[in-house]
């Protein structure tokens, strides 16, 4: 032990013993407290239209809620206990309840994370990002550009989450070495701003920019049978990906002038990186073959075959060539994603076979029942508003059950309340907690809090506007008609 420490003044805590105890223990009376709301609900008689059942799996749904967005427990296990509840509350039965939890989604997304950690560990996409950032990086301007279109577009085939952290690596070599400041240079800014909304706006664009849209299709196809192939998905979505991306990079570039006159030294970074990766590997060649055929077979024969058999497949094949072994899926696989998005479903599915969404919607949405493009405004700002403090897949746990349920009550089509929810869940672009991407953004030191919200409720803003004349003029064309 350090003698000096013996010199620091002892500290004492003079607040009364209770006030001690009441702010360490704040966390257990917490606990307690929902545990006597729920036994206090839970002996209530359920309203006359609803069920006991309906009743209950309300009940659990409010619990359920209210730990998603307090974090008092962990995602994964708020929706492990929900689905131990669903039978031991008598909601469904034992066998019904964890059959629900293999849901085809859940090993969509177990899938897509593995291929995703192919792409990154063998990589090939590090190279892909180095290559064109080489080659259309040349002046300030066209390498802001490429960060920015090269994080959307990877993110069309990768987790969002990974693309953020891959080219959070790359551009903060780029800007170290081209001299730029922490919290001065606007250029710096620029580049890291680039990162987060190019996979904000990327990841939305299919199934494989992360977990949202595979988790709201299963609920979907739990609740009616109906689906979406990845084609149908993609084709909603880009009409406001594609404008999305255009408006974007022009409003970075307003709000972050480029304050540097060359990047050379960022290209000189780029290229002796390239020549240390060498020549394409047998791996990386593998790699881009199983992922360009999965592409191709889940767009000409993903409604036949099924997406999560598709990629189950292609899983299958690299682990046969070796490409990629367990252990590097242990540590790359977000495990708790994957239990959190299987409890959730069985949680939604509890709700529409009870009636209580069915009853939630009607009492809720009562009152908008003669405008259903309002309707569906309030859902969506809902979604847009909520994703930007809790996890966007609470956010669709929470609000697909209700939504599903407005096609009896409203008639609206479960395909597009579908599209409602899930699209605006994704484009959280204010604030770090809102997505993985801004928490890595933000971590760089390039960027003050007002300067990530600021322009991200202005982009939401044009966000919402996009969205709401998708819905009124494009989707139609689709077959997603407003009743």
């Amino acid at each position: 032990m350090d003698p000096s420490e013996f010199d620091k003044p002892l500290k004492i805590d003079r607040r009364p013993m209770w006030v001690i105890l009441s702010e360490r223990t704040r966390r257990y009376q917490i606990i307690i407290t929902l545990l006597v709301l729920a036994a206090l609900f839970f002996g209530f008689e359920p309203p006359t239209e609803l069920s006991r059942e309906g009743y209950r799996a309300l009940v659990l749904f409010g619990a359920c809620t209210f730990l998603w967005v307090s974090g008092l427990l962990p995602l994964a296990v708020t929706s492990l206990l929900a689905l131990a509840a669903i039978p031991l509350l008598g909601i469904l039965g034992r066998r019904e309840t964890y059959a629900l939890f293999g849901n085809e989604a859940v090993f969509f997304i177990l899938s897509a994370f593995i291929l995703a950690a192919a792409m990154s560990g063998s990589g090939l996409s590090a190279r892909l990002a180095r290559a064109m950032l080489s080659r259309f990086g040349k002046t300030p301007g066209s390498l802001s550009l490429t960060v920015f279109l090269l994080s959307a577009l990877l993110s069309f085939a990768m987790s969002e989450h990974a693309v953020a952290a891959m080219m959070f690596a790359m551009v903060a070599e780029i800007v170290r070495s081209l001299g730029l400041e922490p919290g001065r240079s606007n250029y710096g800014k620029l580049l890291f701003m680039s990162i987060a909304w190019g996979c904000v706006i990327g990841g939305i664009a299919t199934f494989l920019g992360g977990a949202r849209a595979p988790l709201a299709v299963g609920m979907l196809r739990e609740a009616t049978d109906l689906d979406f192939t990845f084609v149908e998905w993609s084709a909603a979505a880009l009409p406001i990906v594609l404008p999305l991306l255009l408006v974007g990079y022009l409003l970075l570039r307003r709000l972050f002038p480029i304050d540097i006159d060359t990047v050379e030294k960022g290209q000189q970074y780029l290229k002796q990186r390239r020549l240390e990766m060498g020549r394409m590997n047998h791996r990386e060649m593998i790699v881009a073959v199983v992922m360009v055929t999965t592409i191709a077979c889940w767009i000409f024969l993903g409604r036949t075959l099924g997406l999560a058999n598709i990629a189950i497949v292609a899983v299958a094949v690299l682990f046969a060539f070796r490409v990629v072994n367990w252990k590097q899926i242990e540590d790359y696989v977000n495990w708790g994603v994957i239990l959190m998005y299987g409890g959730a479903i069985a949680l939604a599915a509890s709700l529409e076979r009870s009636g209580a969404a069915r009853y939630l919607a009607d009492t809720g949405l009562s009152g908008l029942a003669d405008s259903p493009l309002l309707v569906l405004a309030v859902i969506a700002l809902l979604s847009l508003f909520l994703t930007e403090c809790i996890s966007n897949a609470a956010v669709i746990a929470m609000l697909m059950p209700i939504a599903i349920s407005l096609e009896g009550s409203m008639g609206l089509d479960p395909r597009l309340m579908t599209l409602v929810i899930a699209l605006p869940a994704g484009l959280a672009f204010c604030l770090p907690m809102g997505t993985p991407a801004n928490a890595i953004v933000f971590a760089s030191g390039h960027l003050k809090m007002r300067e990530m919200v600021l322009p991200g409720l202005m982009i939401q803003a044009l966000a919402m506007l996009l969205f709401l004349l998708t819905v009124r003029f494009v989707w139609p064309w689709m077959g997603f008609v407003l009743p």
